[in-house]
């Protein structure tokens, strides 16, 4: 093939890049540690900061792949990297490569790092094809993956390899208690790699570390969840916001299971559709009243009745006032659910 000229129209923002560069230190880099380099020098012609969790999710790497990128330029004598006492990046320096250009004994900080935010601990990372390779080569990872692909049917996707990966490496779950997992969703009809993130994630939320430990923590779990999905009329498994409403109930309300199975029965006593907005209605009532034990609800059953028998002179034929325990209006929380 010819050669051919490349043309530059309309440029008003450069990023300069050294010959030296190209000539002697890109030939040995990898693709990462090139990223890295050139997007450092874009943010330093630009005068803006940077992080190195916004170069990992620039390019689709993990921020591991770019401290090692930082490292190796370091290495080259490209630029020099400051810390903190906690070990946290904090400042890069990078070194001139013009020729006629003197390097600055001390050079100033011209890339800054912004002061790194709160993660989260469980947050999943965006891993690389060369973690998947150093993850899928060891020989305990290789056992697990091929009973992981027996259980699913299939051979794993990408996606599902960097699921298991998550597990490992940042839920810090053992092979045993990832076996446990992927076979205790399979067992639910649950094939889904969100489901199984989602089973996961909560499992690591509740401090289990072993299968005997998950066992007991999902035999709890699903009889109070289907505990639950029964009292309202319900034998199937629940949707995702069913689900919802349940954590809600029992974990944010903190509410035992003998107080929600009374709003349950109130609630399918009052009305066949809407249930769980219903029951919500109530338990978030309850929630307000500080509501602790069933001996609360009686207390506020009556001062309900109290103020209702002040409004009115004698109870009404309405099918909801023959009902003695109430909390709140059922008459307007159904117009208020038909209405939407």
């Amino acid at each position: 093939m010819g050669n051919f000229l490349i043309y530059r129209e309309n440029c008003v923002e450069n990023t300069v890049l050294s010959n030296k560069f190209i000539d002697e230190y890109m030939k040995d880099a990898n693709d990462a540690q090139i990223k890295v380099y050139l997007y450092l020098l874009r943010m330093m012609g630009a005068n803006l900061p940077t992080s190195v969790s916004e170069i990992a999710d620039k390019f689709n790497h993990t921020e591991k792949d770019v401290m090692r990128a930082l490292q190796y330029w370091e290495k080259m004598q490209l630029l020099s990297l400051d810390f903190d006492e906690s070990k946290t990046l904090t400042g890069i320096h990078l070194k001139e490569l013009g020729g006629d250009i003197q390097k600055s004994t001390t050079p100033a900080p011209i890339v800054s790092i912004v002061p790194r935010q709160e993660e989260d601990p469980y947050a999943k990372p965006s891993y690389s094809a060369e973690d998947l390779r150093c993850f899928k080569d060891n020989a305990s990872t290789s056992q697990l993956l091929c009973v992981a692909e027996i259980y699913i049917g299939r051979p794993l996707t990408a996606s599902e390899l960097k699921s298991i990966l998550y597990f490992s490496d940042c839920l810090h779950f053992s092979d045993d208690l990832i076996d446990y997992l992927i076979q205790y969703c399979v067992e639910k009809g649950k094939k889904n790699f969100k489901y199984i993130e989602a089973v996961a994630l909560n499992w690591a939320q509740a401090g289990i570390s072993t299968p005997k430990q998950a066992e007991k923590f999902a035999s709890r779990y699903d009889k109070s969840v289907y505990t639950i999905m029964k009292e309202l009329g319900k034998n199937d498994a629940p949707t995702s916001k069913e689900l919802e409403y349940i954590n809600r109930w029992i974990k944010e309300y903190g509410f035992s299971t003998d107080i929600i199975t009374e709003a349950c029965e109130r609630t399918v006593m009052a009305t066949d559709r809407h249930r769980f907005e219903y029951a919500e209605g109530i338990l978030s009532s309850w929630k307000k009243e500080n509501v602790h034990r069933k001996s609360d609800i009686q207390r506020i059953d009556e001062l309900y009745q109290k103020r209702r028998q002040t409004k009115s002179a004698g109870p009404g034929n309405n099918r909801f006032n023959q009902f003695s325990q109430r909390d709140y209006d059922f008459e307007e929380l159904e117009a208020k659910l038909l209405s939407k």
